[in-house]
């Protein structure tokens, strides 16, 4: 018997049985889930209704992820899933879902602030203490040393984040969907929402 998506064998809310007047079609079928995982990428394609194509990612190593406040997209790594609000299993088992909470490797989006501010970001100190310094525009034209010093009056970066970068390692949230479109793509988590998922994964 094969998967369907329809609910033509289940009870009426009243507890009334239905009548079976037809038999399973082709558009009412299901199919398994994609159950995506970390590793060397491996995408297979499946025909949908009306010759259309999906995209089943059953390993993905890398995607599209976002900056939102700095507007900065990079192609970065996965490296962990750590939360799901769905089922803590896909947690256990690593699997990329949209809308997973996961850590992503900082360094494409670190490189890009020090040369668009002139700022290094996630400096360690003593005591667990995360700073930013000033890079040396001494070997950089005038012109170029004033554009960034006119960035760097106007920027702002929000300590949890700075804390973040400084282990190298920032969370993410998955925007698309692996199963369907093949692609790991999302935003970094930054503001109110970062702060309601570190406590949510502090709480677990």
């Amino acid at each position: 018997m094969g998967i369907t998506r329809e609910g033509r064998h289940k009870r009426r809310e009243t507890g009334g049985r239905r009548a079976k007047f037809c038999k399973k079609r082709k558009f009412l079928m299901g199919r398994p889930a994609a159950m995506t995982k970390i590793g060397e990428q491996r995408i297979h394609s499946v025909r949908g209704r009306g010759g259309n194509l999906k995209f089943r990612a059953l390993r993905l190593e890398a995607g599209n992820f976002s900056w939102g406040t700095e507007v900065c997209t990079r192609k970065v790594r996965v490296l962990d899933v750590v939360y799901n609000s769905s089922n803590n299993e896909l947690v256990r088992t690593k699997t990329l879902v949209k809308g997973a909470i996961i850590i992503i490797d900082a360094h494409p989006f670190k490189s890009w602030y020090e040369g668009h501010y002139g700022m290094k970001i996630g400096v360690k100190k003593s005591g667990g203490v995360t700073t930013q310094e000033s890079i040396d525009l001494s070997s950089v034209s005038d012109k170029v040393a004033a554009k960034l010093k006119k960035r760097q009056s106007k920027r702002t970066l929000e300590p949890a984040l700075d804390h973040q970068f400084a282990s190298g390692r920032i969370l993410a949230k998955i925007t698309s969907r692996p199963g369907q479109s093949g692609r790991c793509d999302g935003v970094i988590l930054e503001g109110p929402e970062l702060a309601f998922y570190q406590k949510q994964m502090h709480k677990k």
